[in-house]
């Protein structure tokens, strides 16, 4: 039985000054963790041993699936040019070179070792599937760390990927990860949603985020309390409300209107009285293309246009235009539209047909909430003046229509209609359906029952071990401290005798604790000669999910029970202590 009198357990009543978040505070003031520098941290007796819990369970629901690997942290630059990623990283890709000058990199992920693998080794349909996972410490040269073990440079990770021969055989793969994960994260205590994601810099049709709602989130998610419906931002839809076009004036052709010194969306619907539902919102932008052939840059003018009310949602315009944008500049705004910003619109200029043809003329895209609209408002391209009566299709034509926009709170589910939330929340786990990237561009190959040689299909399937820590002390704390679930507290009871000198009280004590020990319960024993409010403060700070007070009862053969998440206080008699845990934590599993 582990004594705290014996432990390195360096409880702090101070928070660091940095800390902006509970987790942050209390790991720290809890003895968990230390900071090395910026983004890096070490992991003390505390912490360590609530890590090696949830690792654990994470093997365990892992090894019913997949195959456990340990692979470098070191990676050489051609196996990250061969997938692409090695410029597409950017900065965020920590880069080195060996003492001979070649490129290397510290791993964020395993998609480009674990395909190396595949590529040499699996050769026929008969080897497949496959899932391959480790857990292991990945790197990424984070620019602004913060928010403790939420946004680190080093971190850990149980990352899984899965080798298929057909979209058929990625949809089971797929499946049992989304099952595991729900398992793993349930055994965790973890209160979270699987929402609809964005794949991003991952690539991959089809992904899913395991989210816990805090606001020490750096993402946000939609979602419905009416029916099952939840997607992260970059991914979310809704139903819009139906809104009233207004009369076409004139004989029903853009109308000239002059707005002096009117520039923003809610300066000139106030202007010409209407609401900002009826105008445009047109944005300018550059896309920035590298030619393969010749390695220089073509720019590619895209111009979005939303309804006046709408933010543009970035993800989902890079997940449409599959490439790179920025704002324009004045000069390249003058040069297309030949007017400053603040009076730019669709009408007079000649749009791409097809956005993906290699062509001189700009996209105009689209969102879909303007699609079907009549008599809108736009610019007119011309200082100080603005269009009437602009119907999509008719006086303007667009390249391409697309779901570009934002979702706001309170806006229609998809599914059901009701009104959609939106919450903060931290992502502890995320999977992907990979499909041909990383297989295709490495060149893995096997061959299918046929004998015709074919590409495998992949998926990709990652937890981050801290942030299921930093996401249970989220959901579980007060002033005092916080209190972890039993399955991943470093410790699950803490047995504290009111006074170490008093040797009924001690004698008890340690008795109490080794008959629960040798139930197969995790005790330690604060055993420390301290008053017994420094003793109770440092139990409710630790995040030990159970106390056992030794005091002055002892002599009727009771103790007292302290429950940490709700300070329930019961008396239970020594006798039936061990009977009392086995059906407390049975309630908490």
């Amino acid at each position: 039985m582990h004594r705290w009198s014996e432990l390195f357990i360096p409880t702090l009543r101070e928070a660091p000054a940095d800390a902006e978040v509970a987790s942050h505070k209390f790991l720290v003031r809890a003895g968990y963790i230390r900071q090395l520098a910026a983004g890096i941290y070490s992991y003390l007796f505390l912490g360590n041993r609530s890590f090696n819990k949830i690792m654990a369970i994470v093997r365990q629901e892992m090894d019913k699936i997949g195959q456990e690997f340990f692979l470098p942290a070191l990676h050489p630059r051609e196996i990250w040019e061969a997938s692409g990623r090695w410029a597409l990283m950017g900065d965020n890709l920590f880069r080195l070179k060996d003492r001979k000058g070649a490129d290397m990199c510290l791993g964020m992920t395993e998609e480009e070792v674990m395909t190396e693998i595949a590529r040499k080794e699996l050769r026929s349909y008969k080897q497949l599937p496959q899932i391959w996972y480790q857990i292991a410490p990945k790197f990424r040269d984070e620019p602004r760390p913060k928010s403790g073990l939420l946004r680190v440079r080093q971190f850990m990770m149980k990352d899984a990927y899965s080798f298929d021969i057909d979209a058929a055989g990625l949809d089971v793969s797929y499946k049992k990860h989304y099952d595991t994960y729900c398992r793993i994260f349930d055994r965790c205590g973890l209160k979270y949603m699987v929402v609809e994601a964005d794949s991003g810099a991952m690539g991959g049709k089809e992904s899913h985020e395991f989210m816990v709602r805090t606001p020490a989130g750096e993402d946000q998610i939609v979602s419905c309390d009416g029916c099952n419906y939840a997607a992260n931002m970059e991914k979310a839809t809704s139903k819009l409300g139906a809104v009233e076009d207004l009369a076409a004036e004139g004989d029903g052709k853009p109308l000239e209107v002059h707005t002096p010194g009117q520039k923003t969306i809610e300066d000139v619907a106030r202007f010409l009285g209407v609401s900002p539902k009826n105008k445009i919102k047109t944005l300018a932008l550059m896309a920035e293309e590298k030619d393969e052939k010749t390695g220089k840059t073509k720019l590619r003018g895209i111009v979005v246009l939303m309804r006046g009310d709408h933010q543009l949602n970035e993800a989902k315009l890079n997940g449409t235009v599959a490439v790179a944008t920025r704002p324009m500049e004045e000069g390249e705004i003058r040069a297309l539209f030949k007017s400053p910003a603040g009076y730019l619109g669709p009408v007079a200029i000649e749009w791409a047909e097809d956005w993906k043809k290699d062509t001189h003329l700009p996209v105009l895209l689209v969102d879909k909430a303007i699609e079907g609209r009549t008599n809108l408002i736009g610019g007119a391209n011309k200082e100080n003046y603005h269009l009437k009566n602009l119907t999509p299709g008719k006086d303007f034509h667009p390249t391409a229509y697309a779901d570009l926009r934002a979702v706001t709170a309170g806006e229609g589910c998809p599914n059901c209609g009701n009104a959609l939330r939106i919450d903060t929340a931290v992502e502890i786990g995320h999977i992907f359906k990979l499909g041909y990237r990383y297989s295709e561009s490495m060149g893995a190959r096997v061959l299918d029952k046929n004998g015709k040689e074919v590409t495998p299909i992949m998926g990709s399937y990652g937890i981050g071990i801290e942030r299921i820590l930093t996401a249970a002390v989220e959901q579980s704390n007060d002033e005092n401290g916080f209190w972890l679930p039993p399955s991943i507290a470093p410790f699950e009871i803490v047995v504290t005798p009111v006074n170490v000198k008093d040797e009924a009280q001690l004698k008890a004590a340690i008795d109490i604790g080794s008959r629960l020990e040798a139930a197969g319960f995790d005790v330690i024993l604060d055993d420390r000669d301290e008053r017994p409010g420094v003793k109770f403060k440092d139990a409710d700070l630790v995040g030990i999910p159970f106390r056992i007070t030794v005091g002055k009862k002892v002599t009727e053969g009771t103790v007292e029970v302290v429950l940490r998440s709700t300070r329930e206080v019961r008396d239970v008699t020594i006798s039936a202590v061990v009977e009392h845990f086995q059906g407390a934590l049975r309630a908490q599993a």
